[in-house]
């Protein structure tokens, strides 16, 4: 899978809503403790770390005591700053128990398309990881509508392409998302107890595609196609990437020496670096 990991290895890993939540929307304690300290131990052993995450909307409606997610926009905007504010706050104290430091990126499309803001932008992260803190990356929902307009626009499809381009922006040498299922099946697993785990995924085409049909859960919008659409992002730039069960933080450890875990999205050996493709 991936080889063992070296000194300074540089990881992006993306966590969605579902695993942040419980079912009834309530914070996941238990996960946000694990995902810290697996990430942070990580850290300690000499690797770079870069986490992408979503929840703010998913925290800010059970922050604010809501039975359900606003329909109009400015109260999913107004929401997701409230989230977002709980977000971090939490981040910042479970990495805090374990000596790191953590800082907080926002992002629209624009801080990605235009050339200027892009370099800014790379700039921001290596000056973070230089001075050893770990950057936290979100969409900024609170001002950016393409998101969490339902089934309008999406442009990051619940941050699986935008951690995509993280990890291209940083050069990472891998990319993890922490899901709700284990992985790449050749059909929906929920809805055909038959269906048969992908391991390692070499290329994609039109196939793979479709047996990723299928939207996110209730609590995150972000289904398989748009992490399909992210692997294809990280491939083009030699990024290899992994899908696994956001409930078990620790199959890091697995992945990173080369165990078989969840769907490895394997990139061409033949990029070369410093190509940014997105």
């Amino acid at each position: 899978m991936v080889s063992e990991q070296t000194k300074k290895q540089r990881i992006v890993v993306k966590v969605g809503t579902s695993t942040l939540t419980h079912d009834n929307g309530t914070l996941n304690f238990r996960n946000l403790e694990s995902l810290a300290r697996v990430l942070s131990d990580l850290k300690n052993k000499g690797c770079e770390i870069v986490l992408v995450t979503s929840g703010a909307i998913g925290i800010g409606i059970a922050k604010l005591g809501m039975d359900q997610k606003p329909s109009d926009l400015r109260y999913k905007q107004a929401v997701a700053a409230v989230g977002q504010c709980e977000l971090m706050h939490l981040y910042d104290k479970f990495f805090a128990e374990y000596g790191h430091m953590v800082g907080q990126i926002l992002l629209t499309r624009e801080d990605v398309d235009q050339k200027a803001r892009r370099k800014n932008l790379i700039n921001t992260f290596q000056s973070l990881l230089e001075l050893g803190v770990i950057p936290i990356v979100n969409e900024n929902d609170s001002v950016s509508f393409e998101q969490i307009e339902s089934g309008k626009n999406k442009v990051f499809g619940d941050n699986d392409t935008l951690s995509a381009m993280v990890a291209a922006l940083c050069q990472a040498d891998l990319l993890v998302f922490f899901s709700d299922i284990d992985g790449l099946y050749d059909c929906d697993p929920r809805e055909n107890p038959q269906a048969v785990l992908i391991p390692v995924v070499a290329e994609i085409n039109d196939d793979l595609r479709r047996s990723g049909g299928g939207a996110g859960t209730k609590r995150g919008t972000g289904g398989m196609v748009t992490k399909i659409a992210a692997a294809e992002i990280a491939m083009k730039n030699g990024i290899n990437m992994v899908i696994t069960n956001g409930s078990h933080p620790e199959a890091l450890y697995d992945i990173l020496e080369g165990k078989p875990v969840g769907t490895l999205f394997r990139a061409p050996k033949n990029i070369q670096a410093g190509g940014l493709s997105l």
